[in-house]
């Protein structure tokens, strides 16, 4: 089949859905979520397959890994769409000229939703449940990494849409070879917008080639200051969350950044990440405090590379600064714009960081690792967007549509 055909029958599809009911359509999700935890075995026989061909030690492995909880967690973000509100058809504004026209700003679909991802096989159900429940077509193109592990979960999905008599086409699995990716980026006027998710620059070779609307879900270089005024406790613990949570995604944290009045607790503010093996890059200053009390295998001297890194591993930069001002010029030349922390008692400097910080999510006193659309109370989540036009930061179901002007009169005509 040449690719025009998939995207024709996307796009056929995606006219047909929005004949699509409501019910029906939280129906179908529900349906979803069952059958995936009913297929649990063959998926993860699946999964399998493609762990098989990563090695153990590479970053992606754990976003690529799947297991019986985590096929659950899916099932989960997919009930929790089916329970939220969907934003169709919703009036953002209404009025009435004074020739007697009467305009409505109305929530619709994008359209036909194409997303290219890699080694994440739990994307293909996230992004199916969200674009359905906005009335939109997904036309996927996983990574070969994650091929027979996406491949299972969309066969899965496409059942569940010819048992309610859907069209399957809308969801499209492009096959996982890299002529399917140029020929998604050419797609101009069958896909509406396309979503890079991966690593920076799997996102650049998009954005860069793509002849059709991006929205950047970019890279997550994640940032937690540590004030001079900052509690050593609650320190202590949003620090080794933020990097030891789960190391392989996008909100952990790379960069820790500390006053210098405060280095006579630089030892004990990292002494948990020793126990959770964490490998550290210090600059000069941490370097020789920490060289006493790091264990020596996990402390290396921090180059200037180290610094705007996402490591999506259990490494992380320490930096030290005069002060404050200099802490937001830390994190602005080096930040991906995505999630930045502050830990302070000072509420001048906590409204200053909230206010000058440019991420799309900004913290105080908590822990970055809640950057995400779960947890946001979006349900799943299609990305994180780290810019700036149409969506930013994580992406539900209201970033999933766009509007029309509807317009009705009695045969006004414009002089």
């Amino acid at each position: 089949m040449e690719y025009k055909q998939y995207f024709e029958k996307a796009q056929l599809a995606s006219r047909k859905l929005n004949g699509v009911s409501k019910e029906k359509t939280n129906a179908v999700l529900a349906d979803l979520a069952d059958a995936l935890i009913a297929n649990t075995g063959n998926i993860l026989q699946e999964n399998l397959k493609d762990l098989a061909k990563m090695p153990v030690e590479d970053p992606k492995y754990d976003r690529l890994k799947l297991n019986a909880e985590r096929i659950k967690t899916i099932a989960g973000d997919i009930e929790s769409v089916v329970n939220l509100t969907s934003p169709l058809t919703e009036v953002l504004s209404e009025r009435i000229l004074d020739n007697g026209l009467n305009l409505k700003k109305v929530r619709v679909p994008l359209g036909v939703v194409g997303v290219i991802y890699e080694a994440r096989p739990n994307v293909t159900a996230d992004v199916f449940s969200l674009c359905f429940k906005t009335g939109n077509v997904a036309v996927l193109k996983g990574g070969s990494d994650a091929e027979f592990s996406n491949l299972a979960i969309s066969k899965v999905i496409q059942s569940v849409l010819i048992m309610h008599e859907i069209d399957p086409n809308v969801l499209t699995l492009l096959p996982a070879e890299r002529a399917a990716t140029e020929a998604l980026l050419n797609a101009r006027g069958f896909v509406d917008v396309l979503i890079p998710r991966g690593s920076q620059s799997l996102i650049d070779y998009v954005r860069e080639n793509s002849k059709i609307p991006v929205i950047e879900t970019g890279a997550g270089i994640v940032h937690t200051y540590f004030d001079e005024s900052g509690d050593l406790e609650i320190g202590k613990a949003i620090i080794f969350n933020a990097k030891t949570r789960r190391v392989s995604v996008c909100n952990s944290l790379d960069c820790v950044v500390i006053h210098a009045n405060r280095l006579n607790n630089l030892a004990e503010l990292l002494s948990p990440l020793a126990d959770g093996k964490v490998e550290l890059f210090a600059d000069e200053q941490s370097y020789e405090i920490l060289k006493s009390t790091y264990p020596s295998a996990l402390l290396n001297p921090a180059t200037e590379e180290h610094f705007g890194t996402e490591f999506l591993s259990l490494k992380m930069a320490v930096k030290i600064v005069d002060g404050f001002d200099a802490a937001l010029n830390h994190i602005a030349n080096y930040s991906s714009k995505h999630s930045e922390a502050i830990i302070s008692e000072d509420t001048e400097n906590i409204t200053r960081f909230l206010n000058e910080v440019d991420a799309a999510a900004v913290y105080a006193n908590a822990s970055t690792g809640f950057t995400d659309g779960a947890q946001f109370g979006l349900g799943a989540e299609i990305g994180i967007s780290t810019q700036k036009l149409h969506a930013r930061g994580p992406m539900g179901l209201e970033e999933l549509t766009s509007y029309k002007w509807v317009v009705r009169g009695d045969g006004q005509v414009r002089r």
